[in-house]
């Protein structure tokens, strides 16, 4: 079933990405659920922290689209590495990668934290000076 869960998700997200339309998404998610990123210092909670979440991550971006390269999944978690590409909203282009892991209880994401490279969302003046 997990592994049913994970595929429905991967799903909604790409659609999510497309329309902009963050609730297909967000009705994936338990009452209780939390969703975090490696920005967050407390996960956000609940069906409205999902819909903050996500429409936080869209509104990084004019486009994104990300693809899934390999799934995992056991009893109740699955982990999905992705990669995405599109235009930051300020229009530069992006493309990273990282890796998604949602547990799940009662058929529905109880919990949703990703990590992935930050450093691609920098203005490109630090990045230079990164290197």
């Amino acid at each position: 079933m997990t592994s049913e869960i994970a595929d429905r998700f991967m799903q909604t997200l790409q659609q999510i990405e497309a329309s902009g339309d963050v609730e297909p998404l967000v009705e994936m998610f338990a009452e209780d659920a939390e969703a975090t990123n490696l920005a967050m210092v407390e996960p956000l909670r609940g069906k409205d922290g999902a819909r903050r979440f996500w429409q936080k991550y869209l509104s990084v971006f004019d486009r994104i689209h990300s693809d899934f390269t390999h799934v995992t999944a056991d009893s109740n978690t699955a982990v999905m590495e992705w990669r995405s590409q599109g235009t930051l909203s300020n229009g530069e282009d992006v493309r990273y990668r990282g890796v998604s892991i949602i547990e799940i209880d009662n058929g529905l994401v109880q919990a949703f934290r990703t990590y992935y490279d930050s450093a691609v969302f920098l203005p490109t003046g630090a990045k230079q000076a990164q290197r």
